[in-house]
């Protein structure tokens, strides 16, 4: 799969089978995810993998949109070390970027996955920051839930030229 077919076959998933994810995929999205650009190659982020039912199952309770955890095979918890960034408010493009690049991953390696959005929702942000035992100046972006697809996603085009300006508005 070249990188443009991965950026079209990319859906959000939130049905997947029980099986697990081996160990050598963890470690290639998050090898993706370190390939991210970042302002001035500061990569201010920090991950945590989460792959116990126990701790999957809590992070609903937090987080009202995350119900698909239930059947997760892996969560990975995407944060922005802010004593790395050069400037403020840096570490959340930069995070961002890392994000896509383990959904795109995610998609070449026949694994379905779903951002869930943290930031700038405090009361989420403050949860899984207690929840984890991050330091006060380690934010959570959001939360990638990860597994092998239990659906389909019909193809989609969101190109719309109408969105598009030449040299100025």
């Amino acid at each position: 799969m070249n990188v443009m077919e991965g950026i079209l076959k990319r859906r959000s998933i939130r049905r997947f089978t029980d099986k697990p994810i081996e160990k050598g995929d963890i470690t290639a999205l998050l090898r993706a995810a370190m390939m991210a650009p970042t302002a001035r190659n500061c990569q201010e982020w920090e991950f945590i993998v989460v792959q116990d039912k126990n701790t999957l199952h809590k992070i609903t309770t937090v987080h009202p949109y995350a119900q698909m955890l239930k059947e997760a095979a892996c969560a990975i918890l995407v944060c922005g070390n802010t004593k790395k960034e050069h400037a403020p408010g840096y570490w959340i493009a930069d995070c961002g970027a890392a994000t896509q690049n383990i959904l795109l991953a995610a998609t070449e390696l026949g694994l379905g996955s779903v951002w869930l959005g943290v930031y700038p929702n405090e009361d989420r942000m403050n949860a899984l920051a207690k929840m984890f035992g991050l330091p006060e100046y380690v934010k959570p972006l959001n939360v990638i839930a990860l597994g092998y697809p239990n659906e389909q996603k019909p193809d989609i085009d969101r190109f719309d030229p109408d969105k598009i300006h030449l040299e100025k508005w």
